[in-house]
């Protein structure tokens, strides 16, 4: 994926950073380049017409080589050149509000956004008086209330968002300098950022920070971001993700391939350091894969065990998982990988979100999931709150 170029050279126009190139700051692109182009159409009662330099100039600034944060990870055999492959992040998401439902809408047309109609189970692993695991049917996901995934990676639609900017330049292995690292960095009314190297990366009416709490508060920190109080209100957990892959569907332990009580594509785990088991393979667009499953531990468990030694969590989560989907020699998987998330899941005090942190006088907005209920529609949700504090300013 390259930078886009910016059409706009009016140095007049405001120009904004976003620190962070997951969804909330792929969407808070999005939706800033469609309310200024939509209000310079209502302007000029052509849509046309409008003049392309009068958008203003938005920089993403992503630490790592790509966007989006749905993560996948895979392999390749290299016999067959088939892949397994994990979505080690976020499994699905859901659209409960109108708006998102109608701004997804085009994705779901083309299929690259597709309704999961999982078939979910709850898993009780064995325990002394059982040999096997006891699998009961939960419930089945149905598009009246649709979780949705994207095709034919989880990465595929964040890549499709940035590709489909058209003013805004990413700016990729980019990492900003905390704010009172270089105190210099606010001179008449505009916030100059720097990279941790010193090297300054312009001058900008508005910042908005996308990233994890712990990470916004290290860029604000001693800034005089007159918010930075609230920015630990909400609390993160962690989580460990375990893949595993086998080479074919007859090497499937039979917990993963048993039509008693049906074929199950999600199992809710109990009495376990494991919480959620997918199975990859079964998804929708995903029949080339090899057999390839995705477990989730307990946001609880992995967040006592945060800082323990990886290979030791490792083995401790593939010991919990030969229990849970019982194998033996024959059928163990001849894949395994984990990976720590240090932010991954956000706890509501009484359900309710925190919302975007403005500081109007610098004009620094503090965003993320976290600042709504953690899922993937709360990115969506505070881009718009972010739009409307920026609009208030106009």
């Amino acid at each position: 994926m390259t930078d886009h170029t910016l059409l706009s050279t009016d140095e007049s126009l405001p120009k904004i950073a976003i620190i962070g190139g997951g969804l909330t700051g792929l969407l808070t692109a999005t939706l800033l380049e469609r309310a200024f182009i939509q209000s310079i159409a209502i302007k000029r009662t052509d849509i046309q017409s409008t003049d392309q330099s009068s958008i203003p100039q938005i920089t993403i600034f992503e630490k790592s080589r790509s966007v989006g944060r749905l993560a996948t990870r895979y392999r390749t055999d290299s016999q067959t050149g088939k892949n397994w492959q994990w979505a080690f992040g976020a499994q699905f998401f859901t659209a409960k509000t109108p708006s998102f439902q109608q701004f997804i809408a085009p994705w779901l047309e083309t299929d690259l956004l597709q309704p999961w109609c999982a078939e979910v189970v709850a898993l009780t692993p064995a325990n002394g008086n059982t040999e096997s695991s006891d699998i009961q049917h939960k419930d089945q996901w149905n598009t009246t209330q649709a979780r949705y995934i994207s095709t034919p990676k989880m990465t595929s639609w964040g890549r499709a968002l940035a590709d489909d900017l058209q003013h805004t330049n990413i700016k990729f292995k980019t990492r900003v300098a905390p704010f009172a690292q270089y105190p210099q960095n606010q001179t008449d009314d505009k916030t100059e950022l720097f990279d941790e190297s010193g090297n300054s990366l312009g001058c900008f009416d508005w910042v908005i920070c996308t990233a994890p709490n712990g990470q916004a508060l290290e860029l604000m920190a001693e800034s005089g971001f007159t918010e930075s109080a609230n920015i630990t209100k909400p609390k993160m957990q962690a989580c460990y993700t375990l893949m595993l892959g086998w080479g074919e569907v007859q090497s499937l332990p039979a917990t993963l391939t048993s039509q008693t009580p049906s074929r199950w594509d999600v199992a809710y785990v109990n009495n376990s350091p494991l919480d959620r088991i997918f199975i990859e393979h079964q998804k929708p667009a995903h029949n080339d894969l090899l057999p390839s499953v995705t477990i989730h531990a307990r946001n609880d468990w992995s967040e006592i065990h945060v800082d323990d030694d990886i290979d030791t969590i490792t083995e401790q989560l593939l010991q919990a998982a030969q229990h849970a989907l019982h194998w033996d020699d024959d059928t163990a998987p001849s894949q395994v990988d984990c990976h720590r998330w240090r932010y991954a899941a956000t706890t509501v005090d009484n359900n309710e979100a925190l919302g975007i942190l403005v500081d109007p006088q610098h004009q620094w907005i503090v965003s993320g999931d976290w600042c709504g209920h953690g899922n993937i529609e709360s990115c969506y949700q505070v881009a718009q709150q972010t739009v409307e504090a920026i609009w208030k300013t106009k």
